[in-house]
């Protein structure tokens, strides 16, 4: 996610709704057949998924969203979405392995959100939805692999954002005065419009099936398999192979226009933009040569696809392959374009375990993007970035707290960004260029697809490059005092 420098300074059609709460696959009539399993939850014993294996944990800084018992694998999600009643009705299938042995599977979603019926590997079974957990009586025996189905409809609404920044106060589905919906969910959000375990650690491929109006399109994550309009309605079909954090999953519906490009090595680019709109177009048209740059520093781009999305928000969004940006001037400018191609490598590729580590995605997006590219392309020098960065860092750190443990009220405030972008580069001067670029470039890549902690990375960097960093990781991060800068 984007921060401005100077804020930087201060299932479909499914019957028999149960009652609010709780519900059960016998108690309310007869009980609907569970929807066939096909696609990815039919193979669910095959090694497809092992890349989405994750070790899920709870969040020492949100805990109350997300559970560690659930690693999920794929999530198949079919949307409907009617923008005259503002409802959404969705058909959920979730591929899960439990990570622990335990007598109920508990998600994330929404109190605005109705279960109609959850089925466990095909069978009716009982749950309960007293408020934003979704808590299915079933036991599982850790490791044991299970296919969830959910059906569900309502009024999404967004989720208060925890955060004191000007430039968002809600997370996750946004529904607009015409019907247009638009989703960005950092730090959590995704439960606003489906059933997940929405915690960084937890990684999972996925498909979505989206439902729009005749002149609406769909928009998600990953490659486009399929476009067709019939009955009034624009399906789109949406495949991420790549397994991703929830939080970096995006979805917008709305009048769109998609066009086609081609980045390094022949990478397929796509825009989608408001139609009529050939000036955002044009701002965001850099994506080629922002990944040309950037696989300069940090080596090849890390996915098979990337894309561009625009909507009427006020920040951006590092979403995994469809970079989600605001329909303003900043969101749209260049440098933006920049950092949230750069999270694809630290954030996307390579993501936090756990929300207090948000700096190893912003700190070194920032010193990529906002030092090095700019520091480049800018009319400012790489060294005067960085030192007027150094001018105010310390009263980030008093205001909001060391980058590893801020306020939790305050998320994704400057001293995320700032205090790491200038810890990278004493860690640069420390070690040289050449040995820091090489270890920048090998983490996203020798640890692609994982969530990661500040121990593993404090660790594997010191390894490479044969120094002790521990002591400096730990004293920009969570010492009181601000470590000085110098440059060189």
């Amino acid at each position: 996610m984007t921060r401005r420098l100077a804020a930087g300074l201060a299932l479909v059609g499914v019957v028999g709704l149960v009652a609010a709460g709780c519900g059960s696959g016998s108690d309310s009539g007869p009980t609907p057949p569970a929807p066939q399993v096909a696609g990815p939850a039919a193979d669910r014993g095959t090694a497809s998924y092992d890349a989405a294996v994750s070790t899920p944990q709870e969040d020492t800084v949100y805990p109350d969203v997300g559970d560690p018992g659930v690693d999920s694998l794929h999530y198949d999600l079919d949307l409907s979405w009617d923008p005259k009643q503002e409802m959404l009705t969705g058909r959920e299938t979730l591929l899960f392995r439990a990570a622990t042995t335990a007598d109920h599977v508990q998600l994330d979603l929404a109190r605005q959100l109705e279960v109609s019926q959850v089925w466990l590997d095909g069978k009716a079974v009982d749950f309960e939805h007293p408020g934003k957990d979704l808590v299915v009586d079933a036991s599982v025996t850790e490791g044991d692999r299970h296919v969830l189905q959910v059906g569900y409809s309502g009024t999404p609404e967004p989720v208060k954002a925890p955060t004191d920044r000007g430039d968002f106060t809600t997370t996750g589905w946004t529904t607009t005065p015409d019907g247009s919906v638009w989703t960005m969910q950092e730090p959590f959000g995704g439960y606003s419009w489906y059933a997940v375990n929405d915690q960084p650690s937890d990684k999972a491929m996925y498909d979505l099936t989206i439902h729009a109006p005749r002149g609406m399109v769909g928009v998600a994550n990953g490659v486009l398999r399929s476009r067709r309009t019939s009955g009034g309605h624009t399906v789109t079909r949406w495949r991420l192979t790549s397994p991703a954090a929830s939080y970096l999953i995006t979805v917008a519906i709305g009048h769109y226009t998609e066009t086609k490009d081609v980045g390094p090595h022949g990478l397929p680019i796509t825009y989608w933009t408001p139609t009529g709109r050939a000036d955002v177009l044009r701002k965001v048209k850099y994506a080629p040569q922002a990944v040309a740059y950037l696989e300069g520093l940090v080596g090849r781009y890390p996915f098979d696809s990337l894309g561009v999305l625009i909507v009427p928000g006020n920040s951006g969004m590092e979403t995994q392959t469809m970079v989600t940006l605001g329909d303003n001037r900043y969101t749209l400018s260049k440098d933006v374009v920049v950092h949230e191609i750069a999270h694809q490598w630290y954030g996307d590729a390579v993501t936090p375990d756990d929300w207090s580590d948000l700096w190893m995605s912003e700190g070194m997006t920032t010193y990529l993007a906002e030092a090095n590219w700019t520091g480049t392309h800018g009319p400012k020098s790489r060294t005067a970035i960085l030192r007027e960065w150094s001018t105010f860092a310390g009263g980030l750190r008093t205001t909001y707290g060391p980058p590893a443990h801020y306020r939790a009220e305050s998320f994704g405030q400057g001293n995320v960004y700032y205090i790491p972008g200038l810890m990278w580069d004493a860690i640069r001067q420390r070690l040289g260029d050449a040995t820091f670029w090489r270890i920048a470039a090998a983490w996203p890549h020798t640890h692609r697809y994982t969530s990661q902690s500040r121990d593993s990375l404090a660790a594997w960097w010191s390894k490479q490059s044969g120094q002790n960093l521990r002591p400096l990781f730990r004293a920009w991060l969570l010492g009181p005092a601000e470590p000085t800068w110098q440059a060189g």
